[in-house]
């Protein structure tokens, strides 16, 4: 396929809608005027960073900026509702074109425009309270998360596996006190990690699992 088979499909259904249609014109792919509107397409058979830099360059010359893509690109099927959000946050429209269909071949799947998302209130105070609530800087940015993030919760669980690495089996009312930590409870009996073994009511004793992964995550987070 080439860049120039969704043009034939795309020209009439812009003229369909009442523009008069022209192709490279001042580098742009597609040019479509109807009374004093400019429209711009830029026809591409994949997407990606330089291409949509591109489109935002064109909104120097018009607001009204698509790309036009082929239909059946992994891209749609995989992320289709990301990239149109990410379409909508540039400015810049999207079009999806069946260059083998001589009738209804093309899908306006965006209109550019102005986009803000809504911020979801719950998730915002989950991320700061997990920012306030953890200790230091234990995890690297932009590394692997294979072997697990160290979190506020997992910094706790740290902190209850040492009390009962140090102390043997322990009531989880007397770790709570012991290192002032009012979650202790619930960690244990949720057992997250698998660190801990309950022996009886409100008993508990580190498991082999938590004796064998603790000082891995003691060393991860004093670093």
């Amino acid at each position: 396929m080439r860049e120039a088979d969704l043009y034939p499909p795309l020209k009439k259904y812009l003229v369909h809608l009442g523009y008069e249609v022209k192709s490279e014109v001042q580098h742009c792919d597609v040019v479509a005027v109807r009374e004093n509107e400019v429209l711009v397409v830029e026809l591409k058979l994949s997407l990606n960073l330089t291409i949509l830099l591109q489109a935002v360059d064109r909104l120097k010359l018009t607001e009204t900026i698509y790309i036009g893509i082929p239909n059946g690109i992994p891209i749609l099927k995989k992320q289709r509702k990301r990239l149109v959000k990410l379409m909508r946050m540039l400015g810049i429209g999207l079009i999806v074109i069946d260059p083998a269909s001589k009738i209804g071949g093309v899908d306006v799947v965006c209109d550019p425009g102005g986009y803000k998302p809504r911020q979801v209130k719950r998730k915002a105070q989950g991320l700061m309270h997990e920012f306030q609530q953890r200790v230091g800087d234990p995890n690297e940015g932009g590394s692997s998360t294979m072997r697990g993030v160290m979190t506020a919760y997992r910094q706790k669980a740290i902190a209850i596996a040492e009390y009962l690495r140090d102390n043997g089996e322990t009531k989880a009312a007397v770790v709570a006190k012991s290192i002032e930590e009012p979650k202790s409870r619930p960690i244990l009996y949720d057992n997250v990690y698998g660190w801990f073994e309950r022996l009886g009511k409100g008993i508990y004793k580190l498991s082999p699992r938590g004796l064998a992964e603790l000082p891995e995550w003691i060393r991860r987070n004093s670093t």
